[in-house]
């Protein structure tokens, strides 16, 4: 059975002015196609996929120019749906970048005999980096202009800048498709000219070696585009002729590069969920083999720093899941000479570090909220930094260099904009370098936030936090937007997000749910909602809302969701278990079709996933992974209304996936709900590429929930 929405606009025009109007447009209605995959499982959209090659051709095939068209049809159709909320969009676009400082500058930290920093003028979606030598009243260098390298382009993205030792050449990648293959570019920085180096189908990321000639660099895999080979670079020779230096053949790792604080290493890191492994060699050695550090084990993740005569690692050996410290000298990396620095703790989980000469800098988390341990390397002593707010997001920034007391770092929370702190370890005296200024009139004191705690259906309490505009009662009457992650042990932290306030401007509380399958209350908060216990990650989130609902924060008539990615595939699920609980859904670049991505091997990020939601190959995850897969358990139902939206570039979550949970949707739900798709033909896993473009889809998203909402403007 066909079935389609109208816009409410449209009916009463019709009414008003029936002889005059045209027909709204129809909801597309993906053809089935009977497609037999893996046990016997059917899909009826397996068509509405495309190759590589098929989207990379010339001249599309017959079955490229049917996707498509339907793809189109799903973007004009949303636009007809959508189209009251077309003034509410604009004001709400207008507002969100209104709020941001057109002319802005970052915070400067030196390296190298350098200041570094970056700007944004008004007008521009770019960045333009700079530097400066000695001192921040030396003439300013331009190192590259974004801008330019953008300029009539529909998406640009540039990342992994890095200067030559010798302040000479700088490296970045550049991607103009949005599918995350980056082309390794050099730059003479004098003369500003790109050198005749050009190295493709790279991370982008590169290390330079200490002899100023040497680069380091990454490439992926054409199909599958796992990182998963080691190049090493001579400027001036043709990258032909570059040689392998470390291929990763596990299909379950992948690989990346960095140098460690001394600079006196360069590292190769191998990773995937259960293990990791690094390989390290001098920098001033680049025609050295690279030397394990320490075998990779199943179940065994470390990483590594160094500086003076001493490697330390973070390590979850010998059952600290929640990692712990340790440190050995040069030339005694194997795992018997490590000696502790920092135990196991059960109540804390140690997230990373940071070396100075004189001090250790700790990043923990400690019940849901990150914070910084400060130990003085002569006497031992140490002391937390107190952060003064009740939830709030902190983490330890850009320090290059190790003879200091500075400490800088980042916070911010749910009222208090993203902050750049230098912090005297000596003195403990903290010095603002910047607070985001945030225009239009925006007051903190406006704001109130609050962190709760949910009891899921198995006792488990979960952090909740959620801001609202001062003069909420809670009633029940008030709409709500739940944001989570819940994934690959990705923590969602309460940090200051401007777009929201046009939520809460217009009555709307915001709220993070801090699920398992993060690791916001340590490392068991992850392996608790994995695998196959992943439907915690699910019904956290149901647990979350009704307990919101309970204490009459909202009710179920004003509830939102949303979540992009692997929250998109928590957003799949929630409504499949609980579709009554919510008025309204945002799913960003949802992955919804588990079952078949986790069969697929060609698929980017397949392999090297297995061991987060299980190998599908094997019946026990198979089973269980069907009984949760978004795109599998869509039923003939009643569903809240649905905002999807994707990238036909998507290189993380495929397009196809998102359009083919939105056709199965269409064709069974019972509803005459709202579900409309908009698919961005020329971005990807991170939308837009632009610094104020990107808001367009946020605009698009809350205008959504706000006309649900009853907000009109």
């Amino acid at each position: 059975m066909k079935r389609f929405n109208l816009p409410l606009s449209f009916l009463f025009s019709v009414l008003l002015f029936s002889c005059n109007t045209q027909p709204a447009l129809k909801a597309p209605v993906a053809e089935k196609i009977p497609h037999e995959l893996f046990n016997k499982r059917i899909d009826n959209y397996f068509w509405i996929r495309l190759s590589d090659e098929q989207k990379n051709a010339s001249i599309p095939d017959k079955n490229t120019k049917k996707v498509l068209d339907y793809l189109n049809k799903e973007n004009e159709y949303s636009k007809e749906v959508l189209k009251n909320t077309e003034g509410l969009q604009k004001t709400i676009y207008d507002e969100i970048i209104g709020r941001i400082k057109k002319d802005d500058e970052s915070v400067p930290y030196f390296e190298n005999g350098y200041f570094y920093y970056n700007k944004y003028s008004a007008g521009s979606e770019y960045p333009v980096y700079y530097r400066k030598k000695g001192t921040l009243t030396a003439t300013e260098e331009i190192l590259l202009d974004v801008n330019k390298l953008a300029a009539g382009k529909s998406y640009c993205s540039v990342n992994s800048l890095s200067v030559s030792r010798d302040n000479k050449i700088l490296t970045y990648g550049v991607d103009y498709v949005s599918r995350r293959r980056y082309t390794l570019n050099f730059l003479d920085i004098q003369s500003g000219s790109l050198l005749p180096d050009k190295i493709e189908n790279t991370t982008g990321q590169s290390v330079w070696a200490a002899d100023n000639k040497t680069v380091f660099y990454v490439t992926k895999d054409n199909k599958t585009l796992r990182s998963n080979k080691i190049f090493k670079h001579r400027l001036g020779t043709p990258f032909e002729k570059d040689l392998l230096v470390y291929d990763e053949s596990d299909e379950t790792f992948s690989v990346s590069l960095s140098e460690t604080k001394s600079r006196k290493y360069i590292l190769v890191n191998s990773t995937q969920t259960l293990a990791s492994e690094t390989r390290y060699i001098e920098a001033s050695k680049p025609d050295m083999d690279f030397r394990i550090f320490e075998p990779r084990k199943v179940n065994h993740e470390y990483n590594i720093d160094h500086i003076g005569n001493e490697f330390y690692i973070r390590t979850n050996s010998d059952s600290a899941s929640n990692f712990k410290l340790m440190k050995t000298a040069e030339g005694k990396t194997g795992k018997t000479n490590w000696k502790e620095v920092i135990a196991h703790r059960k109540d804390v989980l140690l997230e990373s570090f940071e070396l100075f000469d004189n001090w250790l800098v700790l990043q923990e988390r400690i019940k849901g909220l990150n914070n910084l341990s400060i130990i003085n390397q002569k006497d031992g002593s140490r002391y937390n930094i107190d952060f003064g707010e009740e939830t709030y997001t902190s983490s330890i920034s850009v320090n290059p260099n190790s003879n200091t007391d500075i400490l800088r770092y980042n916070y911010s929370s749910l009222t208090t904009p993203n902050s750049v702190i230098d912090f005297n370890m000596l003195t403990r005296e903290k010095k603002l370098m910047k607070e985001d200024v945030v225009l239009g009139g925006f007051d903190k004191n406006n704001y109130e936030s609050k962190r709760l705690w949910a009891k899921a259906a198995d006792g488990t309490l979960v952090p909740v936090s959620i801001v609202y505009r001062k003069g909420f009662v809670q009633d029940g009457k008030a709409p709500l937007l739940l944001y989570a992650y819940g994934s690959y042990g990705i923590s969602t932290d309460p940090g200051f997000r401007s777009a929201i306030l046009s939520l809460l401007d217009r009555g709307f509380v915001y709220g993070f749910a801090h699920i398992r399958g993060g690791s916001e209350m340590g490392r068991y908060w992850y392996e608790d909602g994995k695998l196959l216990k992943k439907r915690n990650t699910f019904t956290d989130f149901n647990d979350c809302a009704q307990y919101l609902v309970n204490e009459k924060y909202t009710s179920s008539n004003n509830l939102f969701a949303m979540g992009g990615s692997a929250g998109g595939l928590l957003m799949g699920a929630i409504l499949n278990l609980r579709p009554d609980l919510y008025k309204g859904v945002i799913a960003a670049v949802p992955f919804v079709d588990v079952v078949t991505t986790m069969l697929d091997e060609t698929i980017p990020l397949t392999t090297s996933e297995w061991d987060e939601w299980g190998d599908p190959r094997k019946k026990e995850y198979y089973d269980y992974m069907l009984s949760y897969s978004p795109y599998d358990q869509v039923k003939p139902m009643n569903y809240p209304n649905i905002i999807v939206t994707t990238g036909y570039w998507d290189s993380q979550v495929q397009y196809w996936e998102p359009t083919k949970w939105v056709a199965k949707l269409r064709d069974m739900k019972t509803d005459k709900n709202k579900l409309v798709m908009d698919c961005n033909m020329s971005a990807g896993h991170g939308g837009a590429s632009g610094r104020f473009e990107r808001y367009r889809i946020t605009a698009l998203e809350y205008a959504f929930i706000l006309d649900l909402a009853g907000i009109k403007k």
